[in-house]
C-alpha cells in the first residue's frame, strides 16, 4: 500500500501548500484553501490488469522529416455546428471539455450529438439516472440505436464497460461527478479532477477514442476544479447563452486541432436545439414598416461573417445629466463615437439621452460596426429611418475618419446574398471584387455619412 499523505489545495486556483493558510498566495483569494488526502498507489492505469496488457504504441524518438504529416480522419458528429467549432469534426484519441451555465443545455447537446452519431457511442452520466436520460431522447427524438447510457461515477467500473462494450466515442457528464479510488477525496475535488482527467487522457490516448467532457464552471464564469485542467485537455468549449433568449453560441478557447476564431449558433426548442445555419435570420428582426434609429452592420464573428441589427434611441435628457446606456456593445467605445458626431459633425447631443442595443442578445467587440451605431445614432437623432437595405462596415476614428476593416470582401459578399442594395465602407479598403449586384458606397469622413443619410 502506498504512503498516505495529506495536502492543501486551493479550490479556486488549485494551487498546492503544505500546510492550511487563509489566504492562497496564488489568486489572493480568502479561505480557498482546504485539506485533502491523497493516496497514490504505485501504479495507476485505465485497465485493471496493466501489469499484463502491454499498450498499443510505444513512443521513439523520430527525425522531424520522418514525422508523418497526414491528418488522421475525424469522426462527424452529424452537427454541422459542432464540426465547425471542433475544426472538422472529433480527432481520434482527443480530450474536449464543454463548459457553460448551470441549465443552458451542455447535456442535452452532447445527447442529442450522441444519439445522432452512426458510431458506437457511450454516454456516461454521473448527474442523472438512466431513466432521465431517455424520457430526454425520446423528446430529442433519437435517429439511431448505437447509443448506450451508463450511469455510473466510479472511473474503474467505467472502465470496466468500456473494455467490455468497445464504444468508438465517450461522453462523460460531468467530470466533477467522477471519483477515482486511487483518490481519498470527495469528488469534484482538485485531485479528484486531476485523476479521473489523466486516465481518462492515457485511455483515449492508448485507443484513439474521442472522448467529451462536461465541466462545471464557477460563479465568475471560469471551469471549475484546477486551471491545469484546461491545460490538460485537447480542445476546451464554451456553452454561452441567456436564459432570457433561445439562442445559445457555442465558442472554442482552446483548440490543438483547428482554429478558436469559430463559432456555432442553436436555437433552444422543445425539441432539443437547432443548428441556425444563417445567423443572420435570428439576429435582423422583422417589421413590417421602416423605423428610425436601426441599422445593420455586417460583422465577423470568427470566420463566420453576420449582419447585426444595432438600435438606437435619441431623446432629450428628462434629468440633468444625460444617459449613456449600451447593451451588447462597449459603453466607452460608445461615448468616443458620441463625442466624434459632436466634434467633426456638428451635432449636439451633450444635452440628449442615447440608447444602443444590439438585436438578438449577442455582444460585440467588431470595430467593423462603428459605422452602423453611428448611422443608428444619426437615423434617431433626426427621426428619419434609413432604408431597410442599406449596410454599414467600417471603423470610426478619433478624428472622424472612415477607417478600413478586415476581410471587407467577405463582408459585402454575405450582404450581396442577403439582398442588401448598398454597403457603406471605407474607401481605403481594397477590394477586388467585380460584377456584383450589390453597390459599394466609398466614404472616407463621418461627414461623408451624414451628406448621404440627412
Amino acid at each position: 500500500m502506498a504512503k498516505v499523505k495529506t495536502t492543501f489545495f486551493c479550490q479556486n486556483c488549485g494551487s498546492q501548500f503544505s500546510k492550511w493558510q487563509g489566504q492562497c498566495t496564488a489568486c489572493k483569494a480568502w479561505n480557498t484553501i482546504v485539506e485533502e488526502v491523497v493516496q497514490k498507489p504505485e501504479k495507476s492505469d485505465w485497465k485493471a490488469n496493466n501489469a499484463t496488457t502491454p499498450t498499443k504504441r510505444v513512443s521513439k524518438p523520430l527525425k522531424i522529416g520522418d514525422i508523418d504529416t497526414t491528418e488522421d480522419i475525424r469522426f462527424n458528429t452529424e452537427d454541422t455546428e459542432f464540426n465547425r467549432v471542433l475544426g472538422g469534426g472529433l480527432v481520434p484519441g482527443s480530450l474536449t471539455l464543454l463548459g457553460g451555465e448551470p441549465g443552458i443545455g451542455k447535456s442535452t447537446l452532447l445527447l442529442q450529438i450522441a444519439l445522432k452519431l452512426p458510431f458506437k457511442t457511450l454516454y456516461v452520466s454521473g448527474e442523472e439516472s438512466q431513466k432521465q436520460i431517455k424520457m430526454r431522447a425520446e423528446r430529442i427524438n433519437p435517429k439511431t440505436n448505437n447509443c448506450y447510457i451508463l450511469t455510473e461515477t466510479k472511473t474503474q467500473n467505467i472502465f470496466r464497460q468500456i473494455e467490455a462494450l468497445e464504444p468508438d466515442i465517450v461522453v462523460v457528464d460531468s467530470i466533477q461527478t467522477l471519483h477515482s479510488d486511487y483518490i481519498e477525496s470527495s469528488s469534484g475535488s482538485i485531485s479528484q479532477i486531476k485523476e479521473c482527467t489523466t486516465e481518462l487522457i492515457k485511455f483515449a490516448k492508448e485507443t484513439a477514442t474521442p472522448v467529451i467532457l462536461i465541466g462545471h464552471i464557477t460563479k465568475d464564469g471560469h471551469i471549475a476544479g484546477p486551471k491545469i485542467l484546461e491545460h490538460m485537455v485537447d480542445t476546451v468549449l464554451q456553452f454561452e447563452g441567456d436564459r432570457n433568449h433561445v439562442f445559445r453560441i457555442l465558442r472554442a478557447h482552446k483548440n490543438r486541432f483547428g482554429s478558436t476564431n469559430e463559432l456555432g449558433i442553436y436555437e433552444m426548442q422543445g425539441s432539443g436545439l437547432r443548428e441556425v445555419t444563417n445567423p443572420s435570420e435570428i439576429l435582423i428582426s422583422k417589421k413590417d414598416g421602416e423605423l428610425s434609429g436601426n441599422a445593420v452592420a455586417a460583422t465577423l464573428e470568427g470566420m463566420r461573417p453576420l449582419m447585426i441589427e444595432v438600435q438606437a434611441l435619441v431623446s432629450s435628457a428628462v434629468y440633468g445629466t444625460p444617459q449613456r446606456s449600451a447593451t451588447g456593445f462597449n459603453a466607452k467605445r460608445l461615448n468616443m463615437l458620441l463625442a466624434v458626431l459632436e466634434k467633426r459633425a456638428g451635432f449636439r447631443l451633450g444635452a440628449k439621452d442615447v440608447f444602443l442595443n444590439i438585436t438578438g442578445g449577442i455582444t460585440v467587440d467588431d470595430p467593423a460596426i462603428d459605422l452602423a451605431v453611428v448611422a443608428a445614432i444619426l437615423s434617431s437623432n433626426e427621426d428619419e429611418a434609413l432604408p431597410s437595405d442599406y449596410c454599414f462596415a467600417a471603423e470610426v476614428g478619433l478624428s472622424g475618419e472612415v477607417r478600413p476593416v478586415q476581410r471587407v470582401e467577405q463582408r459585402i459578399l454575405e450582404a450581396e446574398k442577403l439582398g442588401f442594395s448598398t454597403i457603406f465602407v471605407s474607401k481605403y479598403n481594397k477590394i477586388s471584387l467585380k460584377n456584383t449586384k450589390i453597390t459599394i458606397q466609398l466614404i472616407s469622413k463621418v461627414e461623408d455619412l451624414v451628406g448621404i443619410l440627412v
